[in-house]
């Protein structure tokens, strides 16, 4: 990619960009759909804190893209500014959220640190055992994200982590996910490919239903209300579309945020995961009326329309 020049031009947008809002993050894609795991980890953290923040999609200006990083001394994205000041990017954003620190930095009280109650059973518990004997350098990670997806993993202790134990074993987690995990116990199943950890948690709400093609189609044909939202890539959507969705960029995240919650919201992407994701986060806003398309395009170009390019 050419190297981006920080022009005075560029560097007063920049500058305009940052003070547009009092919290400000430049990232891949926008908040209600990101488009790399960084921006999406510092989305989880400033949704747990904030009802309100600014995002600037960096994959839809080159300039900008290059020229903050040039701008803040800083050669990755995302990158957050709160009040004008330059806080870092994903790691230094974490540290800063679990040590409580982004709290004060935000006006906001620091968590309870509350350590939830859970239960690893025995079976579970000599499984995980095994991993941490081979990995002596590691410990057992929880997190559950806002749509109560949870996942277990091992890494490094960072500090400031809220640490729960069971059969012996800590389990380290931020305070959100600290939040959501009580009652929550943790087991083992056998499953086609092997064995697998099968996380159960009493608080998780019900998944966001999924509509196929043709009952989508049936709801079109008939006039049912509803609005069709496309959560892939301009690229993507370059590529193959269903006339009459419009695209997950900003523009479409404040007009559907300016709907009364009982609107009828359908979400695709390309084969259906990025839409669930999609859905639960504007099903955590409060709307309702929230599904996400099963199969994606894909399966509509299979099931209802052949002339929508496949890929």
């Amino acid at each position: 990619m050419e190297t981006v020049s920080l022009t005075e031009e560029l560097r007063r947008r920049i500058e305009s960009l940052i003070r547009s809002h009092d919290v400000v993050l430049f990232m891949k894609g926008n908040r209600m759909f990101p488009q790399c795991g960084f921006s999406a980890r510092v989305v989880q953290i400033l949704d747990q804190l904030l009802p309100d923040y600014a995002t600037v999609d960096v994959l839809e200006d080159p300039e900008i893209r290059e020229g903050i990083k040039e701008y803040s001394c800083w050669p990755t994205i995302p990158q957050l500014y709160i009040r004008g000041e330059f806080i870092g990017g994903c790691d230094i954003v974490t540290d800063l959220y679990l040590s409580g620190e982004l709290h004060k930095k935000l006006g906001l009280r620091p968590p309870e640190r509350k350590v939830p109650n859970l239960r690893i059973t025995e079976a579970a518990a000599k499984r995980i055992r095994e991993y941490l004997e081979r990995a002596p350098d590691k410990f057992l990670h929880l997190s559950i994200d806002p749509a109560y997806r949870s996942e277990l993993r091992l890494g490094p202790r960072h500090g400031g982590e809220i640490e729960a134990r069971s059969e012996g074993i800590s389990v380290l987690m931020d305070p959100a996910t600290a939040e959501r995990a009580e009652g929550v116990s943790i087991d083992v199943v056998e499953t086609e490919t092997g064995v697998s950890f099968r996380i159960e948690n009493p608080n998780a709400p019900r998944p966001v239903p999924e509509l196929s093609p043709r009952e989508v189609q049936r709801m079109r044909e008939e006039g049912v209300r509803f609005e069709f939202v496309d959560c892939r890539t301009p690229e993507e959507r370059a590529i193959a579309k269903i006339e009459g969705t419009r695209l997950l960029d900003d523009e479409t995240v404040r007009y559907l945020e300016s709907l009364p919650k009982d609107t009828m919201l359908v979400f695709h992407c390309h084969h259906g995961v990025r839409s669930l994701e999609a859905a639960e986060r504007f099903r955590s806003k409060g709307f309702r009326n929230v599904y996400s398309l099963a199969g994606g395009i894909d399966a509509w170009s299979r099931e209802v329309d052949p002339s929508v390019p496949r890929y």
